[in-house]
């Protein structure tokens, strides 16, 4: 899978991207299935003579290690949120019980929507009955069991059982309808379809249920039902080999945080939960969950297409993903622009795309066997936390420390980075 600069140059370019990004060959990594500790010993300054950096976290499970690194997104996006909202007095609390569970259910739903395409997209890739469907059928149930564990912590133990079940019977229905479509039985898809369909009512009765009233039935059968129409359209565009499918995914994640506000308003009326979850603060801390972690997950599947497409970051499969994945980096920076203006918006994004670069330099770099470029990636990588802490220091007129910023963005390299090597070693054969 040996690439070039200017061939990923020219990829870059077709998707409209001004990333100064390139493509060194590289060595994959060795994963033994343990984590290594992190090391940041490196010099901020880019250019320092270190030669320790950030190291990867990876357990050899590329689904799993994905989530552990987007589910650290939350957290910094906590962190930013609240620097972010006292230096431009944003009215609200951003971490009030409303906002928590309003975040909270943000970052679940989106993730069960992308590790649901990611699973179909393996099982088309490696097969139903292979390995790796089995990794990512794992971790797509450890996001059902997080959120069962949400719903119960508000409406007790059995009511959490009975969302669980119900929520798994739905995740087989998309299964069943993957399975249909990539087989063209369209009277199975068909029924498939129709056991959403029936699923939507049955969601909307227990809401509003549990919400004591709060969330009416019908509301919540009309917000899933368009859940069900994104994301079949989403498992169609994988079905057929559609290059742009991830950004038929992304749509399907967008809607969810709709969905998230409107079940975390409900959830936290019926159970009496302190402050407003739809208040500015809060919204400000939900927005940047779902921009931060849908960061990771377009990182990663933009790096499993790279890694499956014929072609790899030449294929219009790859170019699409890293269109998307801009996509992501262009929302963050409007995010930070509308709270500290269009200057800082346009470095904060040159900084962003800069780092994502790094990255795709490293999987790379992991898939084509060169160590030293692999180690100077996370140099990279490990050189951009200082100056993107004092970006943030800088913003939030020194609300954010810088060092803290960056002490946060360790985790996110070393973690993102280790989900890297284990899709290597489980796709680059």
């Amino acid at each position: 899978m040996r690439r070039t600069r200017s061939t990923y140059a020219v990829a870059i370019m077709a998707t409209g991207l001004t990333l100064g990004l390139t493509l060194t060959a590289c060595s994959s990594d060795d994963t033994s299935g343990s984590a290594p500790s992190m090391s940041a010993t490196m010099d901020m300054d880019m250019g320092g003579d270190s030669t320790a950096a950030v190291e990867p976290i990876s357990t050899g499970d590329p689904f799993a290690d994905a989530r552990t690194a987007a589910q650290h997104m939350p957290e910094t996006a906590l962190t930013l949120a609240t620097g972010l909202a006292a230096a431009t007095d944003t009215a609200g609390e951003v971490d009030s019980d409303a906002a928590t569970l309003r975040a909270n259910l943000t970052a679940l739903l989106q993730e069960h929507v992308y590790l649901t395409g990611i699973g179909v997209a393996t099982a088309y890739t490696a097969g139903a009955d292979s390995a790796e469907f089995t990794a990512a059928k794992a971790t797509l149930d450890a996001n059902t069991a997080d959120l069962a564990a949400a719903v119960g912590s508000l409406a007790g133990e059995e009511q959490g059982a009975a969302f669980q079940a119900l929520w798994d019977e739905h995740i087989g229905y998309f299964v069943d309808y993957a399975v249909a479509k990539k087989s063209g039985d369209q009277a199975a898809a068909d029924a498939a379809q129709a056991s959403l369909a029936g699923y939507t009512t049955q969601a909307g009765a227990f809401f509003e249920q549990i919400s004591a009233g709060n969330l009416p039935a019908a509301d919540v059968a009309a917000a899933l039902t368009m859940h069900v129409t994104t994301l079949t359209a989403a498992i169609d565009a994988l079905a057929a080999g559609e290059p742009t499918a991830s950004d038929t995914l992304k749509a399907a994640a967008d809607h969810v945080g709709m969905d998230a506000a409107t079940i975390a308003t409900g959830l936290a009326a019926g159970a009496g939960l302190s402050g407003d979850a739809m208040d500015d603060a809060s919204t400000l801390r939900s927005g940047l969950t779902a921009l931060l972690q849908e960061h990771v997950y377009l990182a990663s599947y933009a790096v499993f297409t790279a890694y499956t497409a014929e072609g790899g970051v030449e294929s219009p499969a790859f170019t699409a993903a890293a269109a998307t994945l801009d996509a992501n980096s262009v929302a963050l920076s409007e995010a930070v622009g509308s709270l500290a203006g269009e200057e800082n918006a346009a470095d904060f994004l040159d900084l962003w795309r800069s780092h994502i670069g790094f990255f795709v330099d490293y999987a790379v770099a992991d898939a084509t066997g060169d160590e030293d470029a692999r180690q100077e990636q996370l140099l990279n990588l490990d050189g951009y936390r200082g100056p993107a802490g004092e970006f943030f220091e800088k913003v939030s007129n020194g609300e954010l420390p810088a060092d803290a910023v960056a002490d946060g963005l360790a985790h996110h390299v070393a973690t993102l980075a280790g989900a890297i090597d284990s899709l290597a070693a489980a796709l680059v054969k």
